[in-house]
């Protein structure tokens, strides 16, 4: 997969088949539309491009909405690599690109840039200036400039019963068994490993603390997670704790890891870490001893958890 940054950059000669969209976590909807490209241009005989936005438009035109996503812009080029796709365009959103009208996008981007053959899309894509255009316009714009233009139906898109907003719901309600089903693959948290208070260590579960550079990457619900990350080839399994440590007087929102049996200096080091299912809230209890007791508690069920479903 060749990744071109904006469709200024794509310069290739072959005609395209083209697909549209954000592709937040590349779901199984998502990878649905792109098998449907790829196989299209293989009959057809032309190059399959995605060609996606960054940032999200409504990270750009509804900034109050405070939209996080479930993938950085790392995370999701690493999964559209796996996808057989020959192209990703990832193109900047501006308020400036966001006032092109249909005309314009369709003429100066798809054609003329893009060289788009055929475009395969949803039923409801809308795009243009104010969204004002759809499917039925694009059709036209294709009669008019000489591309096919290939609809995926409501049932189709009904069929799959997942969307980006479901995934996202499910992840702020700490379901990350949901989401992951929705993905077909465990949600992740990638970051670097920093120096905390060191209170894990006083309590005998010495944690790595995560920090995330992508402020829009999304943050589960707080609360108490099993999790797994591969570190320098092995698989190691973990609880990972999200919140503010109300207990011992926290105020920031930390993410911290207990990896089991691993013996092994984290700081600086980089981790993506999978979260497999959800422990408990966050809780303030009344006692340090309380939190310790809940501590065991959540290893308890932690190792059961791995035991049950991750033994060799």
């Amino acid at each position: 997969m060749k990744i071109h940054k904006g469709a200024n950059a794509f310069n290739v000669e072959k005609q395209t088949a083209v697909t549209i969209g954000t592709f937040d976590g590349v779901h199984a909807g998502h990878q649905k539309i792109l098998q449907r490209l790829v196989d299209a241009a293989r009959v057809e005989k032309l190059d399959s491009v995605l060609f996606t936005f960054f940032p999200h438009p409504r990270m750009v035109l509804q900034k109050e909405s405070g939209l996080r996503l479930i993938n950085t812009i790392e995370e999701r080029t690493a999964i559209l690599e796996q996808t057989g796709i020959d192209h990703l365009v990832v193109h900047p959103f501006t308020r400036q690109f966001s006032r092109l009208t249909a005309r314009e996008f369709v003429r100066d981007i798809l054609v003329q840039q893009l060289k788009a053959k055929k475009v395969i899309i949803g039923y409801d894509h809308r795009f243009g200036r104010n969204r004002t255009a759809n499917i039925d316009t694009l059709k036209e714009f294709g009669e008019e400039y000489g591309f096919e233009v290939e609809e995926i139906t409501k049932e189709e898109i009904d069929e799959v019963a997942v969307s980006s907003t479901k995934i996202r719901n499910a992840l702020l309600a700490g379901e990350v068994e949901k989401a992951n089903a929705y993905l077909k693959t465990p949600f992740s948290l990638k970051g670097k490993v920093v120096k905390g208070r060191g209170l894990g260590k006083e309590f005998n579960y010495p944690t790595a603390n995560l920090s995330i550079d992508e402020d829009y990457k999304l943050v589960p619900k707080n609360g108490v997670y099993v999790v797994r990350s591969q570190i320098k080839g092995e698989n190691y399994f973990g609880m990972m704790s999200i919140g503010t440590n109300p207990t011992v007087g926290g105020e920031s929102q930390t993410i911290e890891t207990y990896f089991f049996n691993l013996d092994k200096d984290l700081y600086g080091k980089d981790l993506r870490i999978e979260m497999l299912i959800r422990i408990r809230n966050e809780k303030k209890f009344d006692s340090i001893e309380a939190l310790k007791t809940a501590m065991r508690q959540d290893e308890a069920f932690s190792r059961q958890y791995i035991k049950d479903n991750y033994a060799q």
